[in-house]
């Protein structure tokens, strides 16, 4: 089959198209063919080594977690779904070596949900791990209640722009950090947006005074500080980018595949509670592009690379 590969850690030059191992189908995993697959900041840490101090990493590399498609051939123990099932799913196992970025993937059926239905293939694709991460962090991490204040970080950006809608959902206010020509957009997805830079805490005081009741830490360094600062008395602090969270009271998080967490978002999609923005795609032989846009880090939304089709 076609598919991205790299086998060696580096930049974006390092990824190939090509022919790639056909993945084998487990008893637990169905045969997915791929109509789309979101990048994420994570997949080009992963390629350029980062992820070595957690995850054996197996060469060539099939880049990708993210992906939307169909079944093909369910595992012998598979129940949950069938040939023909359009499903979405974050496919991340323990080690770096069998991904999304290909003509078809073996996925487990924990990292699976049904598509939603409303959704186009890419706007699908870019749901996954970015839902997952602002879903499992609001509900869990933060634990954030009707009437509280939340401040979400790059608010405009993958993570963010799901966080904002779910946190409106669960009934917070919130206000989200984001470039001004992202504001627009922030205040579309029910946000307050405030400017990134010098004078942050000043402008979220403006807006809270008494600090906010919990806050969502998507690029670390200074601005992880910043939001430590800005917590009300009881407030909660999660980072999603920078384990010194810790240091400040808060807790570090990094988000795990689950089928059920997954569904109750296709569901949420499906009512119009969230949605995806994507903002480029790209065929998958150019994966490195994508790879290079999504590493420049000013993306709104998702971007998506999408694999032809042939029924």
């Amino acid at each position: 089959m076609k598919g991205i590969s790299y086998s060696r850690y580096g930049g974006p030059e390092v990824l190939e198209y090509g022919e790639v191992r056909d993945p084998k189908v487990g008893p637990d995993s169905v045969l997915v063919k791929v109509r789309a697959a979101a990048v994420n900041p994570v997949d080009w840490k992963a390629r350029e080594g980062y992820l070595d101090g957690i995850l054996d990493t197996v060469f060539p590399v099939v880049p990708g977690w993210d992906v939307s498609g169909v079944v093909v051939r369910p595992g012998p123990s598979v129940t949950e779904f069938s040939v023909g099932d359009e499903v979405i799913g974050y496919v991340r196992e323990d080690f770096l070596s069998r991904g999304t970025f290909a003509e078809y993937v073996a996925a487990p059926v924990r990292t699976l949900a049904r598509k939603p239905r409303n959704l186009t293939w890419e706007e699908a694709a870019g749901l996954p791990l970015v839902g997952l991460t602002a879903y499992q962090v609001l509900t869990r991490a933060l634990q954030v209640k009707r009437g509280e204040t939340v401040l979400i970080h790059a608010a405009a950006g993958g993570v963010g722009s799901i966080a904002v809608q779910l946190a409106r959902h669960l009934g917070a206010r919130v206000i989200g950090t984001a470039s001004e020509a992202n504001h627009d957009f922030v205040r579309s997805l029910g946000g307050e947006p405030v400017a990134h830079g010098g004078g942050l805490a000043e402008r979220v005081r403006g807006l809270a005074p008494e600090g906010v009741d919990a806050a969502f830490d998507t690029v670390g360094g200074d601005t992880l500080k910043v939001s430590a600062n800005l917590l009300a008395p009881e407030g909660r602090l999660v980072s999603i980018a920078d384990g010194d969270a810790v240091d400040y009271g808060g807790r570090y998080y990094f988000v795990r595949p689950d089928s059920e967490d997954l569904t109750r978002l296709a569901e949420l999609a499906e009512k119009g509670v969230v949605s995806v923005h994507v903002s480029e795609t790209y065929p998958l032989e150019r994966a490195a592009d994508a790879h290079r846009s999504n590493e420049e880090g000013r993306t709104r939304g998702k971007i998506v690379v999408t694999v032809e089709w042939e029924p």
